[in-house]
């Protein structure tokens, strides 16, 4: 049985990959679709045209792992495609920000990811694809938003690791990178508009359109956009200190 499986899939870009994913692939035989909300998921098989495998749990908890595990064994599956989209981030001063929810988010970005990943390594085969969502923020420290950045350089740095060491399987890793996309995870994190955000604000069908082709063209980074390309550029030219004087004062901390 050839699937994908997304986590994250009841809202923002990974609900779009799940959408956008069966254009791309002709062949699969189910998509999983993993998150919390089980209305939103089944919701989705109005959208496509093959048959969804629902796994409602948190992914911060085993038993979710062990299902898929369960399920991935059970029928003998080939994962053509896994998209890590499940995240979430919380903005403010480090000191902020209660410690559960610091930790959750490197517990899923990063723990949850990494899990996914390990668990579904056994059924990736030759033309496999990884695609990991990180975000901009992975490409230099953020005041005001330091452990989102931070978990979200570890699933960077994860990806192109990843690539390296599986591209002799035949087995592509790619992470994608937004900036300010129109998901109900920029509106629930807490970051304070501005007018680059706002002036950056990306439509999720075209940042993941983009991380489809990426992805098929078998490229370690997607980044959408001209502010976000600039922004990757940026960070590998100027010193981290500027970097972080910079968004200490876009993230308002100051």
């Amino acid at each position: 049985m050839k699937i994908a499986l997304v986590t994250g899939a009841s809202s923002g870009i990974g609900r779009e990959f799940a959408v956008q994913i069966p254009r791309l692939y002709k062949n699969l035989d189910e998509l999983w679709v993993v998150a919390r909300r089980t209305d939103r998921l089944t919701e989705l098989q109005e959208q496509i045209h093959i048959p969804i495998r629902v796994f409602d749990g948190d992914l911060m908890r085993d038993y979710i792992f062990e299902r898929i595990e369960r399920e991935l064994s059970r029928q003998g599956a080939e994962v053509r495609m896994l998209v890590n989209a499940a995240g979430y981030g919380k903005a403010g001063a480090f000191d902020e920000i209660d410690s559960r929810e610091q930790l959750g988010m490197i517990d899923l970005n990063c723990r949850a990811l990494t899990k996914m990943i390990w668990t579904c390594m056994p059924y990736l085969t030759k033309g496999s694809r990884i695609v990991n969502i990180a975000s901009s923020a992975a490409f230099a420290p953020q005041p005001g938003f330091a452990v989102y950045a931070a978990s979200k350089s570890y699933v960077y740095s994860l990806a192109q690791a990843l690539a390296a060491e599986l591209e002799p399987k035949g087995i592509s890793v790619t992470a994608v990178c937004p900036g300010p996309v129109d998901t109900e995870f920029f509106r629930h994190s807490g970051v304070l508009p501005n007018a680059f955000k706002e002036s950056a604000m990306a439509d999720p069908r075209l940042v993941v359109r983009q991380a489809l082709k990426d992805s098929v063209d078998r490229k370690r980074v997607s980044v959408y956009g001209m502010p976000m390309k600039g922004a990757r550029i940026a960070a590998k030219l100027l010193p981290y200190t500027l970097i972080a004087d910079i968004l200490r004062w876009a993230n308002k901390m100051e």
